[in-house]
């Protein structure tokens, strides 16, 4: 009976290290990220959210915050999106108490505030982290070499704004304190949906 035993544990190791020489079973690699538009993340409700789907757009990610000195810039970023969303611009908000703790509060809280005071109607997803050792991969795509490219560094405070091009390529970022109206801002939307698709 042991040596039975034997022979099935020899037979079976034989054929784990069969399966682990078949190159062809061997689970895929994970390949980097090429676009800000590759990750998936969770919206306001706590709905996955594949960021590709916005692929062929022009793309400004924001991080908000509900207690700030620029949440003021709401208003601004929802009109913006309300005049371009037709021709292809997406407004993202992703709210991140990174910064004085300006957005403590839950996700709830968070959509209840943005909608009822600014009538924000672009995408807003779940709190994440864009700053420190907890940085969300999105964020770290966007402000870490090698990915980063010219528009890298640290984000320094919330409503830091990156555009990306229909192409799935940041080709702008604007900080803090420019606002949405901001006449280069604007320039720099309406030369991203100029772009052919």
């Amino acid at each position: 009976m042991r040596l039975a035993h034997v022979f099935a544990i020899v037979a079976i190791a034989a054929a784990l290290t069969a399966f682990a020489g078949d190159s062809t079973s061997a689970p895929p690699t994970t390949q980097p990220q090429s676009s800000p538009l590759g990750f998936a993340v969770k919206d306001i409700d706590g709905k996955p959210v594949d960021l590709a789907q916005y692929r062929g757009n022009v793309v400004l990610m924001v991080n908000v915050a509900s207690r700030c000195g620029y949440t003021k810039q709401y208003k601004g970023l929802e009109e913006l999106y309300e005049k371009y969303k037709d021709r292809g611009l997406v407004v993202i908000g992703f709210p991140a108490n990174n910064f004085g703790g300006q957005e403590p509060g839950t996700e709830a809280q968070i959509k209840e505030f943005c909608t009822s005071k600014f009538g924000v109607s672009f995408p807003m997803m779940s709190k994440i982290s864009v700053a420190g050792g907890d940085k969300h991969p999105l964020y770290k795509f966007l402000t870490e070499a090698p990915t980063a490219g010219d528009f890298g560094g640290e984000i320094g405070w919330n409503f830091t704004k990156f555009l990306i091009g229909r192409d799935g390529q940041v080709y702008a970022r604007f900080n803090s304190k420019t606002d949405p109206a901001d006449a280069q801002l604007v320039a720099a939307i309406e030369k991203g949906l100029a772009a052919a698709r």
